[in-house]
């Protein structure tokens, strides 16, 4: 969960820094039917909403960016992060890596349009937000369309929603340790400790109950998965502390931007599509 700062927070907002019933009731609706529902009853639907949701972060990143003076290359970035999804959808993965490389390289030459001032900087970010963006939620298009594509998304989701709401309980109930407290002063070892008990137990039960699978197969992907997730976490908030923002933008009450609320399920989308093509199947 991305950290958040200041002293002052409204009543209805918890130690976590968010308006806790805001921030429920729209994880849930866009959990349901943005989520749930179109992954396993509208998978190109769905594929459509995770190409949407890409564009949308590419706008919040480059928002924050360019407070810093560094601006994105948008019209291949944004082409390129859409074309990326919906390639990945219908064509697999060697077609995304195609588009991939393609728009990198629209990116170094559509910048140059500009001139050389500040070229390296914001080539380098459009690049980062291709493989950031781009790349990982490619990796969701490609869960998507693998053998029980619905029921997979609702893994790595679930699992990801529990590397959450564990961090949150065990860091609001017994946070004292912080892991990384230049960067997220929020974000405890116990917190990370709940994430893992909890991920590991629903992993675990999901691999049983859900795919006939060994537990053991359960307890690896739910650990992992909390590695990666925690490690997304980290990673936003050394963005927005380097940028010098809260939150990505003010686009969903109680969460902030999309951005923050995609920070654990980027990195997730890779460890997740890998560890379920490992132990399930393509």
């Amino acid at each position: 969960m991305s950290d958040t700062t200041g002293s002052e927070q409204p009543a209805a907002t918890g130690r976590a820094g968010r308006n806790l019933f805001a921030a429920t009731s729209v994880g849930l609706a866009l959990g349901v039917f943005l989520v749930l529902l179109p992954a396993l009853f509208a998978p190109a639907l769905f594929g459509v909403i995770v190409a949407v949701a890409m564009l949308v972060a590419v706008f919040e990143l480059r928002g924050a960016l360019a407070q810093r003076s560094i601006h994105l290359v948008l019209p291949p970035v944004a082409v390129g992060v859409v074309a990326m999804v919906q390639v990945a959808y219908w064509w697999g993965v060697l077609p995304l890596l195609a588009v991939l490389a393609a728009t990198v390289l629209a990116i170094f030459g559509w910048r140059l349009r500009q001139g050389i001032e500040n070229y390296v900087t914001d080539v380098a970010a459009s690049v980062m937000a291709v493989a950031y963006i781009g790349l990982m939620g490619s990796l969701v298009a490609l869960i998507t369309t693998s053998t029980h594509g619905g029921q997979r998304v609702i893994t790595f989701i679930l699992l990801t929603v529990c590397s959450d709401v564990g961090g949150y309980a065990a860091g609001v109930l017994a946070g004292r340790h912080p892991m990384a407290a230049n960067i997220s002063p929020k974000k405890s070892w116990e917190g990370f400790a709940g994430s893992m008990i909890l991920q590991c137990a629903v992993g675990m039960a999901l691999f049983v109950w859900m795919w006939d699978a060994p537990w053991w197969q359960g307890l690896i992907t739910g650990a992992l998965m909390t590695v990666t997730a925690t490690f997304g976490d980290v990673v936003e908030s050394a963005i927005k502390r380097d940028l010098g923002v809260k939150d990505m933008s003010h686009l969903l009450p109680g969460h902030g931007g999309l951005m923050d609320r995609l920070d654990s399920i980027l990195p997730n989308a890779f460890s997740g599509w890998l560890l379920l093509r490992i132990f399930l199947g393509p």
